[in-house]
């Protein structure tokens, strides 16, 4: 139970981007290619606020290289999938 509860006091960041990123893909599952994208483009672009943001003790599994390497990856990945989620066809779906 400590354990549990340690790991995911210490692994919240990453938590939140993977059960957001676990939603878009229900998304685009279901059909919902433009808004499966645009989720995943929001929570990448979390990603990066939270590794922007969160002090070096607190970020946990977010932290892969530097601040700096991972806020412009993440960031430029996000804006990739926001392109796309903005030009898709939506193939009959919202």
């Amino acid at each position: 139970m400590r354990a549990t509860r340690r790991l995911f006091t210490g692994q919240w960041p990453i938590l939140i981007v993977g059960l957001s990123l676990l939603a878009a893909f229900v998304l685009v599952a279901a059909g919902y290619w433009r808004r499966g994208a645009l989720v995943m483009a929001i929570a990448v672009g979390m990603a990066s606020a939270l590794r922007l943001t969160l002090p070096e003790d607190r970020v946990g599994l977010l932290a892969v290289r530097s601040r700096t390497v991972d806020v412009a990856t993440t960031a430029a990945v996000s804006a990739i999938m926001l392109y796309i989620a903005w030009t898709i066809d939506p193939l009959g779906t919202s």
